[in-house]
């Protein structure tokens, strides 16, 4: 099974090195041709990997004729797959692996869902899990979801995607493997606002308890199972994503807390995730008020006090 990557952000090139350490051929697309040139000449990741040198049989090009492949991992921002699969349409009817974690802003579509309405001739799938792209592209051990509807296929591709240091589990729960990986961000940018105002660690484990519950009541709702978010793409990312400065969401978190500005440079999906969730959970009358919170952190439109206020004057209820 030939892989090729599309986008070669941080993790989109992590995964090509983890990958091609086994010796297997792959391809890495970047969409500007002199950063692609720039890669396959240095042989690294200069502005998101740097220090990490690409094996052998790793590709770098911006031709996207050259990067078709049996399995096509989509690397690239969740907000911007719609705009890649309708603009490249050589990717139509294959096998296309989601690599993102999110929530379309117009539509509330996550990735595989976004997939599907791009692309009804599709075989879409999802990778999540906890995963930071420094940790994969070092080679240290890591674990993923690998969400997929015809089983059969999942196990190929399971087999496919599996290196010395990335251990693939399978799914057939594409909407609870999208969710846990959309929905943590937001949690993630909460637990960081906490930290940041120096609520303490009980606050941020009483954010990352209740708000496991919100996106177990969030992904039940829209037909997920419960043991896929008590697995790696919900509990697992969730854990990693709350507590680690090298999630962006929760550093975003941080800076809101202390109030200080963040690089408008770096790509946080929980905030517009953070949107999406809130509009569709309303729709649907789903209590979720640690989004809530989130949201109007985010819009500058209540205060670190304000939000905490909102959250521990809510009504005593059974847990």
């Amino acid at each position: 099974m030939s892989i090729s990557i599309i986008g070669a952000g941080a993790f989109g090139t992590a995964l090509a090195i983890s990958l091609a350490r086994t010796g297997v051929p792959v391809t890495l697309w970047a969409r500007d041709a002199d950063q692609a040139n720039d890669m396959q000449t240095r042989r690294e990741n200069i502005a998101r990997l740097p220090g990490v040198t690409f094996p052998n049989s790793v590709t770098v090009t911006s031709d996207i004729s050259s990067a078709l492949a049996d399995t096509l991992l989509l690397a690239v921002p969740m907000q911007k797959m719609r705009a890649l699969l309708t603009n490249t349409p050589e990717l139509n009817g294959r096998l296309l692996v989601a690599c993102c974690k999110g929530v379309e802003l117009d539509t509330q579509l996550g990735p595989v869902g976004v997939i599907r309405d791009c692309d009804p001739l599709a075989t879409p799938a999802i990778l999540t899990g906890p995963s930071f792209a420094a940790d994969i592209a070092r080679g240290l051990p890591t674990a993923l979801t690998l969400a997929i509807d015809d089983d059969t296929l999942g196990q190929s591709l399971q087999q496919a995607l599996t290196t010395p240091n990335l251990r693939i589990y399978r799914t057939r729960d594409t909407i609870g493997a999208e969710l846990g990986g959309a929905l943590k961000n937001v949690m993630a940018i909460a637990c960081g606002a906490a930290i940041g105002a120096k609520l303490g660690e009980s606050a941020r484990a009483a954010l990352m308890t209740r708000g496991y519950a919100e996106m177990q009541r969030m992904a039940q709702a829209l037909g997920a199972q419960p043991d896929t978010l008590a697995g790696l793409s919900g509990f697992g990312d969730l854990t990693l994503t709350c507590t680690s400065d090298q999630s962006r969401n929760y550093r975003f978190g941080l800076s809101l807390g202390r109030g200080e500005a963040f690089d408008p440079s770096i790509t946080v999906e929980g905030a517009a995730t953070a949107r999406a969730v809130r509009a569709r959970a309303k729709h649907m009358h789903i209590d979720m008020p640690i989004t809530d919170a989130v949201v109007g952190l985010i819009a500058g439109k209540l205060q670190i006090a304000q939000a905490m206020e909102m959250l521990l004057s809510r009504p005593p209820k059974e847990e």
